[in-house]
């Protein structure tokens, strides 16, 4: 249960970066890339990072320029930081699903796997 624990949880997070980027501030109930602008660097961002040496400088500017978040989070989204995040998302949800061959087929383990389906669902 620890693996299914830690990867959903993962999986979660990898999601929620997603989401700072793709949804509006109304879905979000706080600005789009919020967590960017604070200087949170997450997966997308990450991802981002090993494509596009424009997107550090950006940062580490810490945005002091009018427009420079914005053209950060298009940074992201154009060099695939938000596709691999995806796969990432993806991959510590299989993990998370497959830690659970260990127990019986019932109601409990369907219940199990689907809240890792919920949780991948926010992002198609």
């Amino acid at each position: 249960m620890y693996e299914y624990g830690k990867n959903l949880g993962l999986s979660f997070q990898v999601v929620d970066d997603i989401l700072d980027f793709t949804q509006s501030a109304e879905q979000l109930g706080k600005p789009a890339g919020s967590d960017l602008a604070k200087g949170n660097l997450t997966a997308p961002v990450i991802f981002a990072l090993e494509k596009e040496p424009k997107l550090r400088e950006i940062i580490e500017s810490e945005f002091c320029e009018t427009g420079s978040l914005d053209e950060a989070i298009e940074l992201v989204k154009q060099c695939g930081g938000i596709e691999r995040a995806q796969e990432l998302a993806k991959e510590k949800a299989d993990i998370a699903i497959k830690s659970l061959q260990c127990l019986p087929q019932s109601d409990f383990r369907l219940g199990l796997e689907d809240m890792v389906m919920f949780n991948l669902e926010r992002i198609d």
